[in-house]
């Protein structure tokens, strides 16, 4: 293969901060190259060097074979160097084929010539997407094929997907990868960097991981297990990723839901949760899953069934009265639902429950509320610069344990946590689980909902499976596996191998 891009010895500091210590990558033609590592590790930052957004303090760049220097973004655009960023770049007032042609719109617009164009490329990546369509009124997935072709239209040789499947439905991830894959076929070099380690070995042929500004080492996919990656991010295997359950003291039901039914998604619903316990909610996207959770949170109105909370009825109109009540809930999108991002992490944290820091007169008490957070970010081993920080300049892992602290902090006796570690390095997982195994033991009542099956099995007592809006059956932990989970999802019964096990 052609090498397009090799980046040699890149050193980078901020202040005393050393974000790359002396680290090597190469991209070649026709190729997925995974950039694997905790945040923090590094990896943003070295592509931000390849994308001419950051000048090296040490180390060369070569492109095609020749040393180079990136002065800017435009520089690198101009060779072919493109990056699809999570936060994805997009004027969302203007048109399809307007964002598309931003760098290059003359003074007089030629609309009909513009719009073939953007249909063109569109088509290309197998999407049928109006180019005169506004861009903020497309759905995410939509959103990112207008980037990818943007990046087309400048006739790209180095595409870079930052996190490209974080806030895509299974679908639409699968549908991307296609993407990719034709991409490579037509000899584009691909970096691809992901916290979802499944996919990254699906479609990678090399893996570079990093780890504290550093270069661990660069392998052929298939040659290393995703297990042998783990260790190579972060010392330590995937078994040893999940906490010790020992001998959970399961106690008297907590919650207890009856024939429940909401809207299409959640269709005679039955389940009970136990104190100490925590029970998963598998199923694949768009099962029900989160409106099963939505309807017992009262973000979405019950059509029927009751809901019991130690033994007594609740009946929550509203998310108030559920955490009123004493139930929290963990949304699967916390920067929309979770967090207000731009306030304090102190306010963040108390929000659920202010009674405990304000007085009698509705006055803030400071000292009693800087104690109660500062507890808290220390014992969920929070790494922010003070409480004072906005939740915005957090990692996605920090973020999700100040949401994790607000329920903490509000003390309800119900948790329900839906999609806890989505776009979370892995050892921000790892502190996760932790976290979920404290609430356990604090004798909390624990519902988890995830899509990746092994955090559900490492983490849970039992899996409930949901499928088409019904809940299809449980599994026990000697009936875990992805294909007794994928098999109970769609046919409400365990594969023929396992027929007959305990489920």
């Amino acid at each position: 293969m052609t090498e397009l891009a090799k980046l040699v010895a890149i050193s980078k500091s901020f202040g005393g901060v050393r974000a790359l210590v002396e680290a090597d990558f190469d991209v070649k033609a026709g190729e997925v190259h995974a950039l694997l590592g905790e945040n923090g590790a590094g990896k943003s930052t070295l592509m931000r060097v390849l994308s001419g957004e950051m000048i090296p303090n040490d180390g060369e760049i070569h492109l095609g074979g020749e040393r180079v220097e990136l002065r800017d973004p435009r520089d690198a655009r101009a060779r072919g160097i493109a990056v699809i960023h999570q936060e994805l770049a997009l004027a969302p007032d203007l048109s399809v084929a307007e964002n598309i042609f931003l760098g290059e719109l003359p003074g007089v617009i030629g609309w009909k010539d513009l719009n073939r164009r953007a249909r063109q490329l569109i088509e290309r990546l197998g999407f049928d997407i109006d180019p005169k369509r506004i861009v903020g009124s497309l759905a995410v997935a939509h959103q990112q094929i207008v980037e990818i072709a943007k990046a087309l239209s400048r006739d790209v040789r180095i595409i870079v997907f930052d996190e490209p499947t974080a806030v895509l439905s299974t679908q639409d991830a699968e549908r991307l990868h296609e993407i990719i894959k034709g991409l490579r076929a037509n000899g584009v070099g691909v970096v691809y960097i992901s916290h979802r380690l499944e996919e990254v070995f699906r479609i990678s042929d090399r893996v570079t991981v990093m780890k504290d500004g550093q270069v661990v080492g660069t392998v052929a996919t298939r040659d290393v297990t995703i297990d042998k990656v783990i260790r190579m991010m972060v010392g330590r295997s995937l078994a040893a990723m999940f906490p010790d359950k020992g001998e959970r003291k399961i106690g008297a039901v907590r919650l207890e839901a009856s024939k429940l039914n909401a809207g299409r998604m959640v269709r005679d619903v039955s389940f009970s949760l136990r104190a100490g316990e925590v029970v998963g909610l598998g199923g694949l996207v768009g099962s029900g899953r989160t409106e099963v959770a939505r309807a017992i949170f009262g973000a979405d109105p019950l059509d029927s069934g009751t809901i019991l909370l130690d033994g007594k009825p609740l009946h929550a109109r509203s998310p108030r009265d559920a955490v009123k009540a004493g139930i929290g809930l963990v949304p699967e999108d916390r920067k929309q639902h979770g967090v207000v991002l731009d306030k304090p992490i102190r306010i963040n944290v108390t929000m659920a429950r202010l009674a405990e820091v304000v007085n009698g007169l509705g006055f803030l008490k400071s000292a009693k509320e800087s104690g109660l957070v500062g507890d808290l970010a220390r014992s969920l081993k929070l790494k922010a610069e003070s409480i004072d920080a906005p939740v915005s300049s957090l990692s996605g892992g920090n973020q999700q344990k100040v949401v994790l602290a607000k329920w903490f902090h509000a003390g309800g006796d119900v948790i329900i946590l839906d999609e806890p570690t989505r776009g979370v390095d892995v050892g921000a997982k790892s502190e996760i689980y932790g976290l979920v195994n404290k609430l356990a033991e604090a004798n909390k009542a624990v519902l988890v909902i995830s899509s990746e099956h092994q955090e559900l099995f490492g983490l849970c007592d039992r899996v409930l499976v949901m499928g088409e809006g019904e809940l299809r059956g449980e599994l026990r932990p000697e009936s875990y596996s992805e294909e007794n989970l994928l098999s109970m999802a769609m046919t409400g019964r365990l594969t023929e191998t396992h027929e007959g096990m305990p489920s």
